[in-house]
């Protein structure tokens, strides 16, 4: 099994040539000999237009997908021939995602949404579980909506329980793809407030996004077209 220390280097991620494609038909290559070293503890963004190949650039870092050609690197350890059990293992210890959409379960409260992160790693319930799922929902500003029904909450506040969910079980790094997409400027401005406080825990974050507001908040931005690497530009030297 994979081992995934909390740092080896500096670097978080590191990208050697790495190609993605699709048979089709038609063959699509969506990642095209992207090479590229991510920082750890930093906020990079990924930008681009629709097609670029920064959706399929996330997910193969987040161990969703796995590279067609090429070297993919997460902290020093090798991803790239790693077999789908080890990526799950992985994804389930080292990685946090927030999506678009929240994807929480109606049927289940808030902190249970938040407490099955937690089931997922650990395989069943264990004491401590509702403690640490009410201080991650406590961080996001939601300790007093711990019991509600995610159907009675806010687009922002099912936001930023999913990215209680994400943190719950105290991941390396969390990927994001288009966080505030269906939100509105307001609970934009305080995920984006909350991104900020995680990353200065030292927790590397990966931001896949089209609002120019989100690609200012980041310390680094990627900006990718037709699955080439366009440029990288430090926006917080």
């Amino acid at each position: 099994m994979l081992s995934f220390p909390e740092v080896v280097e500096d670097v978080a991620v590191q990208l050697d040539n790495v190609t993605k494609w699709y048979p089709g038909p038609p063959a699509v290559t969506a990642v095209d000999s992207v090479s590229l070293d991510i920082a750890h503890g930093r906020h990079t963004v990924i930008t681009g237009p629709s097609g670029s190949g920064k959706s399929t650039l996330a997910n193969l870092i987040g161990a969703l997908d796995v590279v067609s050609s090429g070297t993919l690197r997460i902290y020093g350890h090798d991803l790239t021939e790693a077999e789908e059990r080890e990526r799950a293992w992985f994804r389930r210890t080292s990685l946090g995602f927030v999506f678009q959409s929240s994807h929480l379960l109606p049927d289940r409260s808030v902190v249970e949404n938040v407490e099955l992160a937690l089931l997922t790693r650990d395989g069943r319930g264990r004491r401590g579980h509702r403690s640490a799922a009410r201080d991650a929902l406590a961080a996001v500003g939601l300790d007093t909506r711990w019991q509600a029904d995610p159907r009675h909450l806010s687009g922002g506040e099912r936001q930023r329980v999913a990215i209680a969910r994400a943190l719950v079980t105290q991941p390396s790094m969390l990927i994001m793809d288009e966080p505030t997409g269906n939100l509105d400027s307001r609970s934009a401005d305080r995920i984006l407030a909350l991104v900020r406080g995680v990353v200065s825990r030292g927790i590397t974050v990966i931001t896949v996004t089209h609002d120019p507001i989100v690609r200012s908040a980041g310390d680094v931005v990627i900006a990718m077209r037709d699955g080439h690497l366009q440029v990288v530009t430090e926006m917080h030297e």
